[in-house]
């Protein structure tokens, strides 16, 4: 199957354009929600991830505390990897099993640290969300509540915004308001069907 890997840096809206890909027909695969679904109560990967790091990385409800888990990672790089050892494998191995059973005319693989984990490969084209940095951090902290120090840390363990856009086949500006990228990701969706057709032709 035709597959985009969409993504950017903390904040830039990558879920924004995946929902509306999806919703003119893309079949979109979130990374960030994988995650999620892995680190859930009585998951034998959050299982692993406890053990490592200890029970107080999990809430009462029994999933992972993603806030304590974040201090905490996001402070050393060490505890950073050995975080990544356990969950990013998994993560692309449910990915792809996912990916082998989608019915959509072409996917979009939502993987936030494309470059980082050297999974740019996985897919046919790479789309980048880009805002700048001053952007991020004013979006981060309105969501989340994190503070700036903390989005910093972030935005530092991922690979420089340069980096990423000269990586990247195509580009969508999302520093204005959301309506305004409405047109460009209806462009990219007609893109992606006409390519996606060309890649299903017989030889």
């Amino acid at each position: 199957m035709f597959s985009v890997a969409l993504t950017g840096g903390i904040g830039s809206g990558k879920s924004t354009v995946a929902d509306q890909l999806g919703a003119l027909g893309a079949g979109v695969i979130d990374t960030d929600l994988l995650s999620r679904e892995l680190t859930s109560a009585g998951h034998p990967i959050l299982e692993r991830i406890v053990a490592r790091f200890g029970e107080r990385m999990r809430l009462a409800d029994g999933s992972l505390d993603r806030a304590a888990m974040r201090e905490r990672v996001f402070r050393s790089v060490t505890e950073r990897t050995r975080l990544e050892e356990i969950l990013h494998p998994a993560i692309k191995s449910l990915m792809l099993e996912r990916l082998s059973r989608l019915d959509a005319p072409y996917a979009v693989l939502v993987i936030p640290l494309l470059f980082e984990t050297g999974q740019q490969h996985l897919a046919d084209r790479v789309l980048v969300v880009d805002v700048p940095e001053r952007l991020q951090i004013d979006r981060v902290t309105h969501r989340s509540g994190l503070s700036e120090d903390e989005i910093l840390r972030i935005i530092a363990s991922q690979i420089p915004r340069q980096a990423r856009l000269e990586r990247a086949d195509d580009i969508i500006d999302n520093s204005g308001d959301v309506t305004a990228i409405i047109p460009r990701i209806q462009q990219l969706h007609m893109h992606y069907l006409t390519l996606a057709v060309t890649k299903n032709l017989p030889n």
